[in-house]
């Protein structure tokens, strides 16, 4: 990626994350909004097998939808966010967030009893993220 265009992304939301809107520090990430999977296949040979060749499998990248890769579908993102949505869709991404709550109430002894202790109170509202928050004045 042009060093121009990763400044473009960072300049969308004002150096912002696009998601929890903290400001981003050095080591922020590009985040495509419609998710780009990348991966690797294992190299094969004509029976099928994986090849094995000095100390290591053989293998050769693959990625889906490489067509968004554009300016238009990638976000500036904190790490935490970027690494947390993975290649989910923006509204996976809202739920696994809204899970959150849930899961933290089931397990966390830490959070249940800051909660008795009303240091936590929970709202109840919805994930929003912070670049559905603007209005195209402010971006």
């Amino acid at each position: 990626m042009k060093k121009s265009d990763r400044q473009k992304i960072f300049d969308k939301y004002g150096g912002r994350c696009a998601y929890c809107g903290c400001e981003l520090q050095k080591g922020w990430h590009v985040d495509e909004i419609e998710p780009v999977r990348r991966g690797f296949e294992y190299i094969k040979d004509a029976k099928g097998n994986s090849i094995w060749e000095n100390g290591k499998w053989l293998t050769k990248k693959n990625m889906r939808h490489p067509e968004r890769l554009n300016i238009e579908n990638q976000n500036p993102s904190c790490a935490s966010c970027n690494i947390n949505k993975h290649s989910e869709s923006l509204e996976q991404f809202r739920k696994n967030i809204a899970a959150y709550m849930k899961h933290l109430n089931e397990v966390s002894i830490q959070y249940k009893i800051a909660k008795r202790y009303g240091l936590i109170q929970e709202t109840g509202i919805g994930v929003e993220f912070y670049f559905e928050t603007l209005n195209e004045e402010s971006v």
